[in-house]
Formats: C-alpha cells, structure tokens, sequence
C-alpha cells in the first residue's frame, strides 16, 4: 500500500455515531496520540481514519468520501488531488494553518476547495517557545542526561537570569504577542520587530529597527510568516549583528534560518545556543512525523539528512520535532473549526476558512 517510511496497516477505523446520510470524512496521519482530538468530527460526521500519512499510494482510499482531511505532513500534490477528484472528493480540510504541501493551482483545475485551521492556541506555540529558551539556557537537557549517568558535576551548565536581561520577538502577531508577553512576565525588556507594528501592544514591547533587535537581544525569538522576503532572513549578516552569546528560538517556520550559516555561529560560540522546532527541508523531506529508528540501516539511509544529523549533533542545539502546537487545548481548537468547515461545506454555505486557490 504504501512505500518508503510508510507501513502498510491493514487494520482501518471507521466510526459513525450516527446512522443517517451525512458527511463522510476520510482523515489521514490519524496517529494514536491525536484520537482523542478526533471526537467531535467522529460525532458530527462519518469518518474513517488512516493512520498512514496521505501520498499518491495511499489518496485512494478517500474514494467515496466527501472530504480528505489532511495534516501537515500529508502530501497534497498535483497527483494526490487529481486522484482526489476521481474518488469524488468534495472538500480538502487541513488540519493545520499552513498549506506549503498543497498544490493550489490543481485545486483549482479540479473545483476542489480547500480550508484550514486559521488559528489555533497561541498559547501552545509561544510557551514552547519559552520552554526551549529556558532548556538552553539552564542547559537541562544537559544535566538530565549527565545525571542519568551518574555525573553530578556543574561544569558548563552555568546560565544566565532571564530578569533583567532583553528579549527580541520577530513578528508580533497572535503568537508573537503571547510569546512577548510570557518573556514580558519574566521581568525582561522586550524589543519587537515587525513591518507592521501594533499601537495597542507598545506596553508590552518596543518596537525597533531589526537591526536593533538583533545587536541588543540576549533571547530571540521568531514568529513571522514564511514568504519570499522573511526566507533566510536569518543568515550570516543577521546572525554576525546578534550579540554574542545570544539565544535563537524558531517555532515558527524552518526556512526562516540558513542553517549552514547557523552551523558556523554556533561552531564558532558566537551564538550560545538555538532552539528549533522547525527545520527548512521539513516540508520536502519525510522526516517529522515518522520513526526513523524502526528502519533497517540501508533502509533509513536512504533517508539520512546529513545536515540535521550535524545541527542535531550540536550539544547547544536543542531541536523538538514540529510539536510547539501539540496541547490539549490546540488539538480541540483544530477539531473544532475543521468541524465548522465541513458543516459549512455539508450546508451549502460560504466556507470561512477557504483558502485562495489563485496566486
């Protein structure tokens, strides 16, 4: 059924708690950890779940279903929609705010719309953001793992008190907003950076040139969207302007840092540390998501990325794998607004979330 990472499962779930006509929902990446959000789309709706990750082997088994509900490691390309369109598929859900693996331009060929979850706990985001920069800082990943062996020395786990010192947020939107204002409750001085900046948050930050952020910050975080202007925005320039010793966080998109150019800062103890939850050849490589570890050698080499096992190596790289958004709370807003989507859909009426199908 399905190759590469993919483990053919034969074992599928279908659950309906009602037994009259009504939207039939096929959701794929349906991993044990996310059955328990999957309740109100089980009860409002049909559903069959597949724990497989959607790719062109595995689309078919949409056929009949009225909506393919996808997550963002699904595969939604050109051939994953046209086989949509053959099975009848009326709506694309995903269960995620970004859409980087969708082809929009075959949605559109093919009259299939396509909805996300526009937002979701910022809460979730901007705490794990706060949990990475703390980790790095008091080095706890360190001392966890040196305690486990038996190593009760302090040498290089020496830190710094967040009081007092100053945090540059990058992007002050919801997430930013949140994460401003939890460094904000440590007693540090927040400075912010954003095209646009918000009137009504200037008690919480101040608002500043990048380059001023960068040079004065002893924490950065980013949170700003992935477009052709903020790729890379963190690159050898930027990262040369950051004070020395600086702790980077990311848990917003990985294309946002070169990470060669990282690589080098950090080699060099220019950078003290990064926290990453996203990586830039996430959306192109099969690497969150999936377990590595169950593969034979030749198998898993086929899929080694040298790089990240490089970055990952770092001992003052600490990197998550995507999760920033996983709590209770997020996986219930998601299920709720997908929820609200295919109502909208089953109604008739203007869907919310649409996203634009033209570029």
């Amino acid at each position: 059924l399905a190759q590469g990472f993919f483990v053919s499962i034969e074992v599928r779930f279908v659950w309906s708690a009602h037994p009259w006509t009504m939207a039939k929902v096929c959701i794929f990446s349906a991993e044990a950890y996310s059955r328990r959000s999957f309740a109100p789309l089980v009860e409002a709706f049909e559903c069959q779940l597949i724990p497989e990750a959607c790719s062109p082997s595995t689309a078919p088994l949409c056929r009949g279903y009225d909506v393919a509900c996808l997550f963002m490691s699904d595969d939604c390309t050109r051939e994953v929609v046209k086989i949509f369109k053959e099975c009848g598929v009326k709506l694309i859900a995903l269960r995620c705010h970004q859409s980087d693996r969708v082809d929009r331009e075959a949605c559109a060929e093919f009259g299939i719309p396509i909805v996300n979850v526009p937002k979701y706990s910022e809460h979730a985001i901007a705490e794990q953001a706060l949990a990475l920069a703390m980790c790095l800082n008091r080095r706890i990943h360190r001392a966890y793992n040196r305690v486990r062996e038996g190593n009760f020395t302090l040498n290089g786990l020496i830190g710094m008190d967040f009081y007092g010192r100053t945090c540059g947020i990058v992007g002050t939107g919801r997430i930013g907003m949140a994460a401003a204002r939890i460094f904000k409750g440590l007693g540090m001085t927040v400075l912010a950076y954003d095209p646009v900046p918000k009137a009504d948050f200037t008690d919480v930050v101040t608002y500043v040139r990048f380059e001023e952020l960068l040079a004065k910050s002893d924490v950065i975080s980013l949170h700003c969207k992935l477009t052709n202007t903020t790729r890379h925005m963190i690159s050898a320039g930027a990262l040369n302007k950051m004070k020395k010793g600086v702790i980077l966080v990311n848990v917003s998109r990985g294309g946002l840092i070169h990470v060669p150019s990282l690589m080098k800062f950090i080699q060099t103890g220019h950078i003290g540390a990064a926290g990453l939850d996203v990586y830039e050849e996430e959306p192109d490589y099969p690497l969150y998501t999936h377990d590595l570890s169950v593969l034979q050698d030749d198998e898993r080499m086929k899929h080694w990325d040298e790089q990240y096992a490089k970055l990952r190596a770092l001992p003052n790289i600490l990197c998550t794998p995507n999760s920033a958004f996983l709590t209770h709370e997020a996986c219930e807003d998601i299920s709720e607004v997908t929820v609200q989507s295919i109502r909208e859909m089953e109604s008739g009426k203007p869907l919310t979330n649409v996203l634009e199908l033209s570029w």
